[in-house]
């Protein structure tokens, strides 16, 4: 079945190309503005690797979850275990984490979505909400602290300008799922407004698996005079979900669908209650001046049984991000410059309590004593120098520096002894420079390079010893960052093609070790090397009045090994990276008609993983056909109306969708690497809309 599909792909193409030749210009996708960096540019000029999604591309999609878009992306992997279990990596940074993405930060219109100690998630948010996501590959982001991985920033809808609209949408999915959704927006010369609400369950593939999340939002702009703008953002996210945890080898091959045992006797799950709410000002005092101002505010209430103990913890944080932009000439050559910090000031209090579903088989946790609470004070503090000229009408320089300031402090609150205080700890000032050019070789056709240092701290729990004392010894991950990149139109624009070759060498490598089944220290254990390949291939090969044909192409191609890596008795120098494929394709093709019918198919491919630092057992490769059909119309001339319907894993492709790097079987129990993937699963939709 997979050769007849990929055949029939290429088949599709090579009818269409004689057609593709005979079409005027289009726009050139490089001409993307690009809105994170608080200096403005477009992709085209941009001495770094920068992707860009969009709404459209989100809507290819089946509109649940974010893994097959960003898979999309070269260097970009999302693995995803469930709903609400997943992790994001780029170009192997993050590969080794246990339960969730970190390395990598992310915001939402400028708000943090990251915590204070690194870790983030946006598998809660609405998609219907997100307009434009950008990610920026590698410690290329001065402006955003130069995290090792990159940045991920995500746009909130806006209602087009002038319109007002409402909205709503049902469907439905394999599994039990069933999302509804409203929204509503409202555009004049002065305001911006949008809102949506969104209800999402899902009974899941496997056991214990239920998914329940409501979500809403409201983002807004509005225009003070001339020259200042407000905007305010406020989001809530309700979940509760049910978690089926890791299986085994043999079961991943003939029981997928079953949880793991002692979760699915503890009928373990997360809850939670998030606030997420922002509120900014633009100000622009002249053609040179100009101050962008944010302060934002996250809380988060959650609950979550585990097997092991019942966890109760609270999050709260503020924070403020401002820069000043100055905009001239320098010596006769345009020039613009950002100074500018975030701060960020959490606090994290928890309480374990012991779970007793043992004494009562069948009836779930029951939470017994508290047994431990500790109260975690983390700042966060960056300020960054952005600088950027044009030498000429083809050479722009790139450069910045930004210095970071990290501090963690504990205290064991469970047994009210104030000698159990940990003073604050910090690991310093880190700075991190970058410098890049990007050359304009002809018209839409650059090439470019940088060179950038980018770090990563350790999370609360890395730093702690066994005893529950801070290892003041441990040291920040950091890394140099090289990449050389050419980006370009060709045929009239038809075409746009990237290709990005990188290094990243990393010292100070960070490791954490497993010392019961949830706990784990961080060591730093040597060094890493993160190099590879990355490639994009856009072709408008038909674009008519009546019909339009893109096929698309995209991978990498990785080499990502440890340099030298020690860890107790055993060396690992050499070996492939944990939990990160060695290769990573996708082809599709888009095809859109002017009555309105659409089909998107999207064939992604994922070379087998090592599950553990010594390369003794890897995951198997495997290949996903999605495929999602979609009919625009409208009734009465006054509702635009949409009905979709899609698959997904249309060859029932037996997978592990998200690994547990490093996991080991306690006692006699084999170890628990594998969250399986769904089966084929279909969906379908329908939403109405109403613009007036």
């Amino acid at each position: 079945m997979f050769k007849n599909s990929l055949s029939f792909l290429l088949f599709l193409v090579s009818v269409t190309a004689v057609f593709g030749q005979t079409q005027k210009d289009t726009i050139a996708l490089s001409e993307i503005n690009l809105k994170g960096s608080p200096i403005k540019n477009v992709l085209q000029n941009t001495a770094s690797s920068v992707a860009v999604i969009t709404a459209a591309d989100i809507a290819k999609s089946d509109g649940i979850i974010l893994t097959p878009v960003l898979n999309k992306i070269p260097g970009v992997t999302m693995q995803q275990g469930a709903l609400n279990t997943n992790r994001i990596t780029i170009r192997g940074i993050g590969a080794r984490s246990q339960f969730g993405t970190t390395k990598i930060k992310a915001y939402f219109d400028g708000i943090p979505l990251t915590s204070g100690e690194g870790d983030t998630t946006i598998d809660d948010l609405d998609l219907a909400a997100i307009e434009k996501i950008e990610i920026i590959k590698g410690p290329n982001s001065t402006s955003f602290g130069s995290g090792l991985g990159g940045v991920i920033q995500l746009f909130s809808m806006e209602t087009p300008l002038l319109e007002s609209f409402g909205k709503a949408s049902v469907a439905f999915g394999s599994f039990g799922v069933l999302q509804q959704r409203l929204a509503a927006g409202y555009s004049d010369s002065k305001t911006n407004l949008f809102t949506s609400f969104t209800d999402l369950e899902s009974d899941g593939f496997r056991a214990n698996s239920s998914y329940k999340r409501k979500t809403f939002n409201l983002h807004g702009k509005q225009r003070l005079s001339a020259k200042g703008e407000l905007s305010f953002l406020g989001t809530f996210t309700r979940l509760k979900a049910f978690i089926p945890s890791s299986i085994n080898e043999n079961d991943l091959r003939n029981n997928p669908e079953i949880a793991a045992t002692t979760w699915a006797a503890a009928q373990g799950f997360e809850s939670y209650d998030k606030f997420l709410l922002g509120l900014g000002y633009d100000h622009r005092f002249s053609e040179k001046w100009s101050i962008q101002t944010s302060l934002f505010s996250n809380f988060k209430d959650a609950y979550e049984p585990r097997p092991f103990d019942i966890l109760e913890d609270r999050t709260s944080s503020v924070g403020i991000r401002s820069n000043v932009n100055y905009k001239d000439y320098l010596f006769a050559f345009p020039f613009e410059v950002s100074l500018g910090t975030e701060l960020l000031i959490e606090q994290y209090d928890f309480t374990l309590y012991r779970n007793l579903y043992q004494s009562q088989p069948g009836q779930g946790s029951l939470q017994g004593d508290a047994f431990s609470a500790i109260k975690q004070n983390r700042k966060y503090n960056n300020y960054f120098l952005q600088m950027e000229l044009w030498l000429s009408q083809k050479l722009h320089l790139e450069s910045g520096l930004a210095m970071n300031t990290t501090s963690y402090s504990l205290q064991n609150v469970f047994e009210n002894n104030s000698s159990d205080q940990k003073m604050p700890f910090t690991f310093g000032n880190v700075w991190s420079p970058r410098v890049g050019l990007s050359y304009k070789v002809s018209n839409g056709k650059n090439v470019f390079a940088s060179i950038s240092n980018g770090f990563s701290v350790p999370s609360v729990a890395e730093t702690l010893t066994p005893e529950g004392q801070i290892n003041t010894d441990l040291k920040p991950e950091v890394g140099w960052n090289y990449e050389l990149g050419f980006k370009g139109n060709w045929l009239k624009n038809k075409v746009y093609t990237e290709v990005t070759f990188y290094t990243t060498q990393i010292k100070n490598l960070l490791v954490a070790r497993r010392t019961a089944e949830d706990q784990f220290v961080g060591i730093n254990a040597g060094s890493s090397s993160h190099s590879g390949v990355e490639f994009l291939f856009n072709y408008k090969l038909l674009e008519k009045t009546q019909l339009q044909f893109t096929p698309y192409l995209s991978g990498a191609v990785n080499n990502f090994k440890f340099k030298e890596f020690i860890d107790g008795d055993a060396d690992y120098s050499g070996n492939q990276l944990t939990g990160v494929p060695e290769m990573q394709f996708n082809i599709g093709v888009d095809v859109n008609t002017k009555n309105g019918l659409s089909l998107n198919t999207s064939l992604r491919t994922m070379s087998k993983i090592p599950l553990n630092d010594s390369n003794t057992k890897y995951s198997e490769r495997y290949s996903l056909l999605d495929i999602k059909t979609t009919y625009v119309f409208m009734i009465l001339k006054i509702l635009k109306t949409e009905l979709n319907a899609g698959i997904n894993n249309a060859f029932d492709t037996k997978y592990a969708a998200n690994i547990l790097p490093n996991a080991v079987g306690f006692g006699t129990a084999a170890p628990r690497y594998f969250y399986p993937g769904n089966p084929v699963n279909y969906y379908g939709g329908l939403s109405v809309s109403y613009v007036f």
